[in-house]
């Protein structure tokens, strides 16, 4: 048999870093009819917090990196490599290939993904690449090859193949081909696809987790998303494989599943369905799923709230004319609405925002901000424009005025609104808001001390910034960095917790408000208390001026209010994690 290895490279070994691109493609080449008989196939994927990758990257550079991975394929002999491309790890992975055909020479190599999706004609390395969903094209390709019916070119541009969405080698790349429509394969089936869970090809336990794929396509057509030329109809998988595949996720143990479905709540028949089986068949086991905020209702959320769950919403600008640029729509009257069904409902949820935008402003984006932080949202994920190759956003881009990266991750430079050193301003914001507010869980008093100090949250956050700057990074815990539940790198060498309380101290007394200090610091003494409780169990043990259950009642939000009318009385205060989640104690 043909030994052939499927491979990509993760940014980290985690639930979200899991490579279930690469173990589609394998588990479709064991399973297919064409294939099944002739390939030995193994899934090999690498990771970017692997030690030597680590060592090779600090003391030589992704050359150093795409060496490491080539030297460990080659160990194998693979007749075939089949790599799964990204725009994170593009670079790395062509020189992977690249060094690789200096090993083996005769070793074959394909690419597929989303950066080939995006545009086939712009990868010189490997033998053949695949546009589109790869499961049946791959399988085909392999099978012609075989049969002697494709050969390798090197003396073209790009050729095609007789598999659709499926082209030969470039030789030489210029601008001739930027323009050209590339067919993109024929989509397996969803029904006829193999799940790599439920044939072994991966085990979600190595990962921590799982990223679960519930459908594919997407009904929108957001242009600055892959999706925006991809399928406009949603294809489910069937619902005899998902419980299935749940029921080995609880068999296994895993805490934590990643759903994928970019709108997971666009049908809402089958929505609930699926988080009443998520309900009976994984009590305990924590879910991410992207939603849709218009699609939300008071039912859903309610159904959202009888699992351990957080949702991702898209709001990406507040602005709807901004949006109307990349065909989004926003009602913010029905955004605030749903969004209320889910606070009131108790259910976690978080904000994605990009800066960049066409039409968009630095002023705008901070606007946005402002919008979205009154909302109560878990989380906020701040992103800078990528004019992705393969999306309408890319062919309209010039249009706008765009000036972007030609190479990953293709960020936006310069629009005729947004200019380089605005661009600067919103990273620097974003940064301040992903340290102090995501990464320190300040949802629950933030507005709270926004209120009292009168300030918008953008604007706290520029002076955040600006007072960061200046200051000595926090001595930590010496733990290492780890990635919070919505996805962002967390740092855990900062004590953020002494971050926020050493900086609103100086706030408060700059405004005179030193009066309400006291209040503040106990509300977020105890909440960070429960907040780490809850994440990771720890337990811990501090001084507060106020009663807790006072500070945590009803009234403790309004500082101003509880100021005034609580009496003050000094108290050691216990959180510890007991039967039904984190709680304190007084015990002293």
């Amino acid at each position: 048999m043909k030994t052939l290895i499927c491979t990509t490279l993760l940014v980290e070994t985690s639930p979200q870093g899991l490579p279930l691109g690469a173990a589609c493609i394998a588990s479709a080449i064991k399973n297919s009819p064409l294939t099944k008989e002739t390939f030995s196939v193994e899934l090999i994927d690498f990771s970017l917090e692997e030690q030597e990758i680590v060592l090779a990257r600090q003391n030589s550079g992704e050359h150093a990196v795409s060496a490491v991975i080539a030297q460990k394929l080659a160990q194998k002999k693979p007749d075939y490599v089949c790599f799964s491309v990204y725009v994170w790890n593009r670079l790395i992975l062509e020189g992977a290939a690249s060094e690789l055909k200096k090993l083996l020479p005769d070793c074959i190599c394909i690419a597929g993904g989303p950066e080939v999706t995006a545009g086939p004609d712009s990868f010189s390395i490997f033998d053949f690449t695949t546009a589109g969903q790869g499961e049946l094209a791959t399988c085909q390709l392999l099978s012609e090859i075989e049969k002697g019916n494709v050969k390798i070119a090197a003396d073209v541009k790009i050729s095609d193949t007789p598999v659709q969405g499926v082209f030969g080698k470039v030789a030489a790349l210029d601008s001739s081909t930027s323009n050209i429509h590339f067919n993109r394969a024929i989509p397996c089936p969803v029904e006829q696809c193999p799940s790599p869970y439920l044939d072994g090809t991966i085990d979600p336990a190595k990962y921590g987790g799982a990223l679960w794929e519930l459908a594919r396509g997407c009904p929108f057509k957001c242009s600055y998303c892959y999706e925006s030329k991809g399928e406009k109809k949603i294809a489910y998988f069937p619902m005899e494989r998902l419980e299935k595949e749940i029921e080995l996720f609880a068999k296994k143990k895993i805490p934590q599943v990643f759903v994928l479905d970019p709108t997971y709540n666009a049908n809402k028949e089958r929505a609930i369905k699926m988080l009443k089986t998520i309900e009976k068949k994984a009590p305990g086991m924590f879910f991410y799923f992207e939603a849709r905020a218009e699609f939300i209702d008071r039912e859903l959320a309610s159904a959202f709230a009888r699992i351990p769950c957080a949702l991702q919403i898209g709001l990406q600008s507040a602005d709807p004319e901004v949006l109307k640029n990349v065909h989004r729509t926003l009602d913010k009257k029905k955004f605030i609405k749903n969004i209320g069904y889910l606070n009131e409902a108790g259910v976690t949820f978080g904000f994605d925002l990009i800066y960049g935008l066409p039409g968009d402003t630095f002023r705008g984006f901070c606007d946005s901000i402002d919008f979205a932080l009154a909302l109560y949202p878990n989380n906020l994920e701040l992103f800078c424009l990528s004019v992705l190759p393969g999306t309408d956003l890319h062919d309209a881009a010039t249009g706008f005025g765009l000036e972007w990266e030609s190479k990953p991750p293709y960020h936006v430079l310069k629009t005729p609104k947004f200019s380089p050193e605005d661009l600067k301003k919103a990273d620097k914001l974003a940064r301040a808001v992903n340290l102090f507010y995501t990464q320190g869980r300040a949802v629950p008093w933030f507005n709270s001390i926004l209120y009292i100090l009168n300030e918008r949250a953008s604007q706290f956050f520029k002076n955040f910034a600006e007072w960061y700057e200046h200051q000595e990074t926090v001595g930590g815990s010496g733990k290492t960095d780890r990635t919070s539940g919505h996805g962002s790198r967390v740092d855990m060498s900062v004590d953020m917790e002494a971050v926020q309380l050493k900086y609103l101290q100086k706030k408060f007394h700059e405004k005179h408000l030193d009066r309400f200090w006291p209040a503040a610091e106990d509300l977020i003494k105890i909440h960070g208390a429960l907040g780490r409780c809850t994440y990771d169990g720890t337990e811990s043990s501090f001084t507060t001026t106020y009663h807790p259950d006072d500070v945590m009642s009803e009234y403790g939000t309004d500082i101003e209010f509880f100021t005034e009318n609580a009496g003050k009385q000094r108290c050691k205060v216990q959180v510890f994690c007991g039967e039904n989640g984190p709680d304190w104690r007084v015990v002293k």
